[in-house]
This record gives structure tokens, C-alpha cells and sequence, in this order.
């Protein structure tokens, strides 16, 4: 019998290209301090704060205030933070095709399967098109709709009652180190995703003793 039971899988990192180093690199050539900019744009991401960001992934502020206050934060700082500026770097790169394939075929072989999201409302329509949603996941937990977002560990819980699973049974997938601590603070086993995803595919299959 396999060692886990279900895979939870983040989005924006894990099926398309990290968004923090998209951001990272486009403040890069736009002479900005990266880490600065980071923080004026997403807030501090290893936490759920009032940050402007967090609130718009939590489903309170619409994107227009969000971006406004955001543009705010970083004249604080002396940058030009604006958020559409970094969008476009955000999608360099489309979707990773072997995460997809991984998710598949996870539910082939009989593994439940979640897509646990901190996201926009705004931007569900696009992301939600981009992969086969319901051919992948029996859960899709977006943060937008349940006004919680990573790493408040009631996103988790949810996902894992929703799925029927315990956290001990459960492989996590996420480009933050912050949600992965988060999740392995449940129980969960937690699967870092660095800018080569197959590394995670590969690591996946391990844990779940398939073979590839």
C-alpha cells in the first residue's frame, strides 16, 4: 500500500513559473531592489496579513484597490511597485506540462488529487482555462472563495476534509517555503518546487513509490 493517500498542488510556481522570480528578475532590469519590491507587492508571503495582497487573494478588495495601495507602498519605498507592470513577466514560460501529466496520472492510479490556490477573483477565469481542471483535481480550494489563503492552516484543513484524507497521507506541492512549513506543521508532507518542476515530479513519485 503507498506510503500517502492524496496530492496537494499549489498553482502559480508549480504549474506555470514561479511569480516571485518573475517579479525578482523583472526588478532586476528595472534597476529596482528585488527583495524590496517583493515585499511591496505581495506583503509578506510567509504570513496572512492586512497587506493589500493578502487581502485581495482572501477575497475582500478588488484588484483595482489592491493595486492602487500597492503602488502606494512602494512610493514608500521609493519604487514604482505597480503590479500590472510584473504581470506579464508572471506568465512567462506557460504551463510545465510534466505537472500536469504528474497530476493525471496521480488520479489514474487512484490518488486523490487537490489544487489548493491563494489567487484573485479577478484572475480565475484565466488561470481555471489554463489546465484541465477537472481532469486533474477532485478539489479545487481557491483562496479567493474561501477567505483564507495559505499559510493559514484552515486552507489546508478544508482541502483535507473536502478530500476525505488525513494530513499524514498527504503530499503537499508549493514554490514558498513559508506554505510548505505551514502545511508541514498539519502533518502534511511538504514538496518544495524550485525552478525545475520535474525535480518535484521526480520527488512525488518517489514518495508515492511509483514509478515514472
Amino acid at each position: 500500500m503507498p506510503p500517502y493517500d492524496a496530492v496537494l498542488f499549489d498553482y502559480g510556481g508549480v504549474f506555470t513559473t514561479s511569480p516571485f522570480a518573475a517579479v525578482e528578475s523583472k526588478g532586476v532590469e528595472l534597476g529596482a531592489d528585488p527583495r524590496l519590491l517583493l515585499d511591496s507587492i505581495f506583503g509578506p508571503y510567509d504570513a496572512d496579513t492586512d497587506h493589500p495582497w493578502h487581502r485581495l487573494e482572501r477575497g475582500e478588495i478588488a484588484l483595482g484597490l489592491a493595486v492602487e495601495e500597492i503602488v502606494e507602498i512602494g512610493n514608500g519605498h521609493g519604487i514604482d511597485a505597480n503590479p500590472f507592470k510584473f504581470f506579464a513577466a508572471m506568465g512567462v514560460g506557460g504551463i510545465n506540462q510534466s505537472v500536469v501529466a504528474c497530476a493525471r496520472g496521480l488520479r489514474v492510479d487512484g490518488f486523490k488529487t487537490a489544487l489548493v490556490t491563494n489567487n484573485a477573483a479577478e484572475f480565475r477565469e484565466g488561470w481555471r482555462n489554463s489546465i484541465p481542471i477537472d481532469e486533474l483535481f477532485d478539489v479545487v480550494v481557491d483562496s479567493s472563495e474561501e477567505g483564507v489563503r495559505k499559510p493559514d492552516p484552515r486552507i489546508f484543513e478544508r482541502t483535507l476534509e473536502r478530500l476525505g484524507v488525513e494530513p499524514v497521507r498527504s503530499v503537499f506541492l508549493d514554490d514558498y517555503d513559508g506554505n510548505i512549513a505551514a502545511a508541514e506543521a498539519l502533518g502534511i508532507k511538504g514538496v518544495l518546487v524550485g525552478a525545475d518542476q520535474a525535480l518535484a515530479v521526480a520527488e512525488v513519485d518517489r514518495l508515492l513509490e511509483r514509478s515514472s
